[in-house]
């Protein structure tokens, strides 16, 4: 099995749960604090691939859900600013194995990549929680 390092907001409780699918598929996973991580745009530019820059963000941040911030208008260099400025606007997880980066948890995406036992149906990156309720921590 893999060896993944997953990049997350700490106490977010979709992140809680796909890690335990990845351990539960036997890979060992080895948890990072995306918010306190030293990034640089390429490096994190490397993990959103060929996906337009709109699915690049965290629809759940606050700045996206009231408007603040518009992904659909951003080109790459503003988009890595912002997240660089802001690192709640990445969407979760950031995944590596090997050299290999990813962005997102999609079970059908990740099962072709590195396997998954479980696979659901059930929207495993959109923060449950709602601006009303309060936050997980850390923003």
């Amino acid at each position: 099995m893999a060896t993944v390092v997953f990049y997350e907001k700490p106490g977010c409780v979709s992140n809680q749960r796909q890690k335990a699918m990845l351990l539960a598929a036997g890979h060992q996973v080895i948890a990072k604090n995306l918010l306190s991580e030293a990034w640089r745009a390429e490096r994190l530019r490397a993990f959103f691939g060929s996906l337009p820059v709109q699915n690049w963000f965290n629809y759940s941040a606050p700045a996206i859900k009231i408007g603040q911030i518009r992904p659909e208008v951003l080109d790459e260099e503003r988009a890595l600013d912002l997240m660089l400025e802001n690192p709640l606007l990445i969407r979760r997880p950031l995944l590596q194995v090997g050299e290999e980066k990813r962005v997102g948890f999609d079970p059908l995406i990740l099962d072709e990549w590195i396997g998954l036992t479980e696979q659901t149906a059930a929207d495993l990156e959109s923060c449950p929680k709602t601006l009303a309720q309060a936050s997980c921590g850390h923003g």
